[in-house]
């Protein structure tokens, strides 16, 4: 049965939008939680526009499921992922200029400094995770740098002009997940999914968890983060 991990970064945006102490981060993990996500993600961005580094503590002492880090390969954010010992870390590719992540960690023109990563952080007992697009020359390149697990760009499944294109993005995916699965590899799937375009994807048996945030917080704005959650959760395991 495929996992949902929550992504709360943008309960951090509305806070930061004033400066002030609200919406809290760590209250909308325990909310998610209580509606049934398997994992909660945040992502400690360079410029801490969202998620700051006490969220980050805090979590690690609030969550009870998963708590999934996703970071950049930098010196900094390796220090701080080393301290807090997240359950995982995500590594992914990052511009301050982006408003998210715009596509996978090129892993394969990286491959050296991406392998001294990650081999950073598992001797710190840390789980690896590489954000990667659906690309056969990157899934290897995953394996290569000791990855345990990618994570599937789908944004470009999401951002599809047509059903023919969605099709075509899905099946790309689907090929990286078996290709990611004949290599010892765990496979999860992110980035622009959605309550009306998720369900294709549970298709594909070698995925084990889904990565959702905007979507989530989007809806839960609407019927609160709860029950939001649990909608997310019953598309997942119908």
């Amino acid at each position: 049965m495929p996992r949902l991990s929550v992504n709360i970064d943008h309960v951090a945006t509305v806070r930061e939008a004033r400066k002030t102490f609200e919406p809290e981060p760590v209250a909308a993990a325990v909310m998610a939680q209580l509606g049934g996500a398997d994992g909660i993600i945040v992502h400690l961005r360079e410029d801490r526009r969202h998620i700051q580094d006490r969220d980050v503590y805090l979590l690690k002492e609030v969550v009870s499921t998963k708590l999934n880090l996703e970071m950049a390969a930098t010196d900094e954010i390796v220090r701080i992922a080393l301290n807090v010992k997240p359950d995982m870390a995500t590594l992914v590719p990052e511009r301050r200029e982006e408003l998210t992540t715009e596509g996978g960690l090129d892993v394969a023109g990286n491959l050296s400094r991406i392998a001294e990563t990650v081999s950073t952080l598992k001797r710190g007992g840390i789980r690896v995770s590489l954000f990667v697009d659906p690309s056969l020359d990157q899934v290897a390149a995953a394996k290569r740098a000791g990855a345990d697990i990618i994570e599937i760009h789908t944004g470009a499944y999401a951002e599809a002009d047509s059903e023919a294109e969605a099709e075509q993005r899905f099946r790309d995916a689907a090929v990286a997940a078996r290709k990611a699965y004949t290599l010892g590899l765990r496979v999860a799937v992110g980035h622009g999914l959605t309550y009306h375009n998720v369900k294709r994807f549970t298709r594909i048996p070698e995925i084990e968890e889904f990565s959702i945030g905007h979507s989530i917080i989007s809806r839960a704005v609407l019927v609160g983060l709860e029950r939001a959650v649990r909608d997310m959760a019953a598309l997942l395991k119908d």
